[in-house]
């Protein structure tokens, strides 16, 4: 990966990692429509930690507050606190994710990294993203966040192990399914996804670090570090535009986009201008 793929690939990161569109989609979209090798699941994963940084800076003082009273509930103290219920209840919602990650590590490094695997799912949840806007009460808020809502938001999560689902987008369509509001939805989004993508990405630095060689040549590591810097600081304007947003929008501009990048997809994979298949980058 050279610096100008990074600088690309790094804002496209920070552009889609929270908006219902897939981030990982679009890294493996405009790297083949560049005629770049695919940068890889390691590379996702790794970059998503600045995304990752950028909710941990603006949600640092919910955050904070779920740690410390989660932390106070294991001493017995503070029962039936909200937040200490919400820090359960992302960390149960995090193991579905966590457990089918392992599982299906090496299909989500291949398999699924397919054009038309992408393609279809972009397409298919955009139409469920659709059917939830519309059908979904949008009366609940986090405070009334039950346990099975936790879990169920959690497989939801776990979905977006195949790119084009979107992380943000699999669990905000699970929140409008259980009647909360769009805001509400997408900001247990952002706070479900920490444990999950800082693990994920540690995992995948580690994993590459401590390769058959020592010398962890998956991934060139001085551009990988400038796209988690650029993922960082565009995805912290990109929370702060969409919680903006959703206080007056719908997801129909994000159903409309993912369907139609999906069908132009499809169109050039099967016209034979992009090839399907993930070519892994073997260039340190």
């Amino acid at each position: 990966m050279g610096w100008v793929e990074a600088v690309v690939l790094g804002v496209v990161q920070g552009l889609t990692e929270f908006l219902p569109i897939s981030s990982s989609a679009h890294l493996r979209v405009v790297g083949e429509a560049f005629g770049w090798d695919d940068p890889g699941a390691a590379f996702t994963a790794i970059t998503q930690i600045g995304t990752e940084a950028a909710v941990l800076l603006y949600f640092r003082h919910d955050i904070w507050r779920i740690i410390t009273a989660w932390f106070a509930s294991l001493g017995g103290g503070r029962k039936g606190d909200p937040d200490a219920r919400m820090g359960w209840l992302i960390i149960v919602g995090s193991l579905p994710i966590g457990i089918l990650g392992l599982l299906f590590e090496e299909d989500i490094e291949t398999t699924f990294r397919d054009l038309r695997v992408v393609a279809t799912t972009l397409i298919v949840f955009a139409l469920i993203l659709y059917a939830a806007d519309r059908v979904g009460a949008k009366q609940r808020q986090l405070d009334q966040l039950t346990v099975p809502h936790g879990i169920g938001y959690g497989f939801a999560q776990a979905l977006a192990l195949i790119p084009g689902v979107s992380r943000s987008g699999g669990t905000i369509t699970a929140g409008l399914f259980l009647g909360y509001s769009r805001a509400a939805a997408a900001r247990y989004s952002f706070l479900l996804a920490i444990p999950a993508v800082l693990a994920s990405g540690f995992y995948q630095t580690y994993d590459e670090l401590s390769g058959d060689d020592g010398a962890g040549v998956g991934v060139s590591w001085g551009p990988t570090i400038l796209a988690t810097v650029l993922a960082f600081g565009v995805g912290l304007s990109v929370i702060a535009w969409l919680l903006r947003y959703l206080d007056r929008g719908s997801f129909t501009p994000f159903v409309v986009y993912r369907i139609a990048l999906g069908v132009l997809v499809l169109v050039l994979v099967f016209a034979g201008v992009l090839d399907p298949e993930p070519v892994a980058s073997s260039v340190p």
